[in-house]
């Protein structure tokens, strides 16, 4: 195990023990928004038994068959070092039963944690070429924390109701429907993305490990000839640069993603890595499985809203700034409109010096940008 071990011939993997979080839930390190779904699904008894029982009709003994023939089964014998990395990660995350692992030959850097009735991790050579070890392990941990949380279950359940539905896409508005699914369980899937990153990160516990993982899924093998701090600073300037208009293109362009983009991925996980959520955890302060029957779905979703609502008040973004304006009753939301979306017209110009007022009572509202 790697908590305590020496390693050698790697100099990138340090020499360390690693903290060990005995009956952590998955509910420590998972986004709220992941965190209130998957408690709702919990809390529906019998859900996924009853798809369990209709795994005959899902591809999934198929696809379990597909790597047992045509890819390699992670063990003491074959990729040894991956088998280490993953028991490694079951045993800091308390994951008492060991997901099999298989290395498949693909030259696309990917990794997957499927499966209904037991999880199985899978990962590509692509991805075992362009991550060294500590990166590697991040990986590995993110997707022991994808098994941990149950996100292979409800992914295949919810993708399973997701082609139910396409099936009725004849029926009149069924597409409008369907697309209304498709959005939501994808934004759940990037939320559960940032869950998985954290997992990732409790089990390397090496956050320049992860970031540097991170870059290199961006911009590929050249580490020489990227920086961290710059990396950052793309997702900073990508979160508030451009106006509505921008806000719109960002949006339109990650719908079709199950994944968050790299750059906020990266900023995402560094500011979790410096909250005080995370120190409480690696000071042995989390939630344990024990108490996850008592979890209340109300108090979850709460806890959702909020961080949603604090997101919005604390996000540069045009359009978030204008959403958290109109929730504050600022005034001349029209003409901050009309400036957000600035030359799409060719006649939003913001007037360039003075106080607007408002009409009707005569009280003034300074002017400012979207």
């Amino acid at each position: 195990m790697s908590d305590g071990h020496e390693h050698s011939g790697h100099e990138q993997v340090p020499s360390r023990r690693r903290t060990r979080f005995p009956g952590i839930s998955s509910r420590a390190y998972e986004h709220p928004a992941d965190r209130s779904a998957l408690v709702a699904l919990r809390k529906l008894t019998g859900f996924d038994t009853v798809f369990k029982a209709l795994s005959g009709l899902l591809p999934e003994r198929s696809l379990r068959l597909l790597f047992l023939s045509d890819s390699v089964r992670v063990s003491d014998e074959q990729f040894a070092h991956l088998n280490d990395m993953l028991r490694d990660a079951c045993y800091i995350l308390d994951l008492e039963k060991v997901p099999p692992m298989y290395v498949n030959q693909d030259p696309v850097p990917n990794a997957m944690c499927i499966g209904l009735d037991e999880p199985i991790i899978v990962v590509t050579t692509g991805l075992l070429e362009l991550l060294d070890e500590e990166e590697m392990r991040a990986v590995v941990g993110h997707e022991v924390g994808h098994a941990l949380s149950g996100h292979s279950v409800y992914r295949t359940i919810l993708l399973f109701l997701t082609s139910l539905a396409v099936r009725v896409a004849w029926i009149p508005l069924g597409n409008l429907a369907i697309m209304a699914i498709v959005t939501a369980l994808r934004e759940w899937f990037r939320k559960s993305e940032l869950s998985a990153d954290r997992a990732g990160l409790l089990v390397g516990q090496d956050l320049q490990a992860s970031m540097r993982g991170l870059m290199k899924l961006a911009g590929g093998h050249h580490l020489h000839e990227m920086n961290v701090d710059a990396f950052l600073k793309q997702a900073e300037e990508y979160e508030a640069g451009g106006d509505l208009r921008d806000s719109v293109l960002k949006i339109l362009n990650v719908l079709p993603r199950s994944h968050p983009f790299t750059t906020v991925r990266a900023a995402e996980l560094k500011r979790w890595a410096e909250s005080r959520d995370y120190q409480r955890i690696m000071d042995g302060h989390y939630p344990r499985r024990s108490e996850d029957k008592d979890t209340s779905v109300t108090d979850s979703f709460r806890e959702s809203a909020s961080h949603y609502a604090d997101h919005v008040k604390a996000s540069k973004d045009p359009l978030m700034k204008l959403v958290s304006d109109i929730a504050g009753g600022a005034g001349d939301l029209g003409g901050r409109v009309r400036r957000g979306f600035g030359g799409f017209t060719g006649s939003g110009s913001a007037p360039k010096d003075g106080p607007t007022r408002e009409d009707g009572d005569g009280n003034g509202a300074a002017g400012g940008t979207a």
